[in-house]
């Protein structure tokens, strides 16, 4: 049996996305920082939600097999494997690519998106490119810590 899920506190820059990390700049994947980590947290995992888009928990990126550290840095490379800045394994989001997808609602709008961020116990052996589900299964049994934050961007 698991213990009681902790408490992350996660937090980003600012409430309003940067432009370089959306799709009027470079679209670079956000900084996290993460505080309250505990000795048993092995990797951390990270959804990246709109509910503006169909389906209410439209995924803008899955990443996993983080090091538990303070911060995870911006500009996360969209390859299914990563090396650098930081090590972790991506997943394919619901626009069908890997990595990051930086906000872009439609013009005159402003969406809101969630980062649910996940302390887990152990490295999960799920391949690069996996969908949400693989990851959410895999994870059963192995969450020890939960934290969210939110950010906005408007076009």
């Amino acid at each position: 049996m698991n213990p009681e899920v902790t408490n992350l506190i996660v937090s980003l820059r600012d409430a309003e996305f940067p432009i370089w990390t959306t799709c009027d700049g470079a679209g670079l994947s956000p900084e996290l920082r993460v505080r309250g980590l505990i000795p048993a947290t092995q990797t951390i995992a990270v959804f990246a939600l709109n509910p503006y888009e169909p389906g209410c928990s439209f995924t803008t990126w899955i990443i996993w097999n983080l090091s538990p550290a303070s911060v995870i840095p911006e500009g996360i490379p969209p390859q299914g494997v990563v090396t650098t800045p930081v090590s972790a394994v991506q997943g394919t989001n619901d626009y069908g690519t890997i990595g990051w997808r930086g906000p872009c609602p439609p013009m005159g709008e402003t969406h809101r998106y969630l980062f649910k961020v996940y302390g887990l116990d152990a490295a999960l052996e799920v391949p690069a490119g996996a969908r949400k589900q693989d990851l959410i299964d895999a994870m059963q049994g192995h969450v020890l810590q939960f934290g969210e934050t939110a950010a906005v961007y408007s076009r």
